[in-house]
């Protein structure tokens, strides 16, 4: 078990300083000395978990998802995915940021070469899925005008915040990025939100800490309960292994004595 988790945590580390190389020098600069020097681990632990730059570039981007704790439910769905775009807006940030978030946007964003066959698709498709189900459950709770089209309102939002970000990047490193995507929404949602869910939405940018906060408040209690339910598996997991060997212990005490 031990063992296990060493190899987790080193894993975890050269996924963190690749996505850190990725994100201060794009991928087509970035090199495995790069990574080794900034994790500093061995070429042989690298190699153990990863093939090549590629394939530790995928790992990146695939983790992307799993590095976004979840927002907490809103009454208003409009205000949840300006939520979830703050957030995302506060974790691209280089002072409070996930690196793995910031590896994987540059990672998305960069043209690249068309010789790298990075799947550059994947968290672009999941995050453009997920705003127009929010979208969708906006407008079916009466929040969108009738008229709106939320698939096209989806790829909207997620185009419109893909160049903000990047936009942010170039000109501040992102310093101001909570900034202007509370102006990126506050000028694209009176087109499509009813007037009465409108001037409900909180727009501040300032907005974005408090959302982090609960989101990792959150977490951190769906991984208490998770790591409770697990104890709680394999407690019953033991007790019926002990009744089980109980029971073959008496069936044989029965058999001796007859």
């Amino acid at each position: 078990m031990a063992r296990q988790e060493r190899a987790i945590r080193t894993r975890r580390a050269i996924l963190v300083a690749a996505a850190q190389v990725f994100d201060e020098v794009g991928y087509e600069a970035a090199t495995i000395s790069d990574v080794l020097k900034k994790s500093g681990m061995t070429k042989g632990a690298l190699y153990f978990h990863f093939t090549s730059k590629e394939e530790l570039a995928q790992a990146v981007l695939a983790g992307q998802v799993d590095s976004l704790p979840r927002v907490p439910e809103q009454e208003l769905k409009l205000q949840q995915s300006l939520d979830e775009a703050l957030l995302l807006a506060y974790l691209l940030k280089q002072d409070t940021g996930d690196p793995i978030v910031q590896g994987s946007v540059r990672l998305t964003v960069d043209q690249g070469s068309p010789k790298d066959r990075l799947n550059r698709r994947v968290p672009m498709q999941a995050w453009q899925e997920h705003t127009h189900a929010l979208f969708r459950e906006a407008k079916a709770k009466g929040e969108v005008l009738p008229h709106a089209d939320v698939d096209a309102l989806a790829k909207l939002f997620v185009g419109a915040f893909t160049g903000v970000q990047v936009l942010s990047r170039i000109m501040t490193g992102r310093t101001d990025l909570a900034e202007r995507v509370a102006d990126l929404y506050r000028h694209l949602m009176p087109s499509i939100a009813v007037p009465g869910i409108l001037v409900r939405l909180d727009f501040s940018p300032e907005r974005a800490a408090r959302v982090h906060a609960d989101a990792m408040r959150l977490r951190e209690a769906e991984a208490e309960a998770e790591a409770k339910a697990e104890a709680e598996t394999e407690s019953v997991s033991d007790a019926e292994a002990v009744s089980d060997a109980e029971a073959v212990i008496d069936a044989e005490a029965v058999t001796a004595v007859q």
